[in-house]
């Protein structure tokens, strides 16, 4: 079974037994974090109003939860990753070798113009990034067009991410910008960070 039809499954299932509110909950978070969500944003609002005002009518409820679990199943055909409804990426500043204390780890992080490349490591970010290159010249990749030395730290469901001392400020803001712009196609890069 290839995972793109696994993970077709596995939301098929989550989406069965999770409650209409926590679809709609997951739902609003995952758009509110897109260019999307003033498309929908009416649309989310009725249905919370509906359930607000017939918390015990099932069959309104099952009509909702019908609409809901439809715009979900569009977005994924779209090619959007709503399991990162719950996450959230946060660009916090400068860090230096002191945020390993605080559980920070290094992260290298290259940006072509179709996809985000990475690598994190114990190692120094200029040792990571000349382990990231000689990788990425052996599997052909080429148009890089950042390069980006970072600290990364999950905490609560937030990816924080922050500048080292090997990162410039301009490249910093660079990738501040890119960041915003493109902050659901960032989280999904890096997602399986651990």
């Amino acid at each position: 079974m290839s995972d793109s039809a696994f993970r077709r499954i596995a939301n098929n299932i989550a989406e069965h037994f999770s409650s209409v509110w926590k679809l709609l909950s997951d739902t609003t978070n995952f758009l509110s974090r897109t260019p999307l969500f003033d498309q929908y944003e009416k649309m989310l609002r009725d249905w919370r109003y509906k359930l607000q005002h017939n918390p015990s009518n099932t069959d309104v409820i099952r009509e909702v939860r019908q609409q809901i679990i439809a715009l979900r199943k569009a977005l994924r055909e779209q090619g959007y990753d709503l399991t990162l409804g719950s996450r959230d990426l946060a660009v916090q500043g400068f860090r230096n070798d002191s945020s390993l204390q605080d559980g920070f780890v290094r992260l290298v992080l290259f940006i072509s113009d179709t996809d985000v490349y990475y690598i994190y490591g114990q190692e120094n970010h200029i040792e990571l990034s000349h382990y990231l290159e000689s990788q990425m010249q052996r599997s052909g990749t080429r148009g890089i067009r950042q390069r980006h030395f970072l600290w990364y730290l999950w905490h609560n469901n937030v990816l924080i991410l922050s500048g080292s001392d090997t990162e410039s400020k301009e490249d910093f803001e660079l990738f501040r910008t890119f960041a915003e712009e493109n902050k659901m196609f960032l989280l999904q890069r890096l997602r399986r960070l651990p």
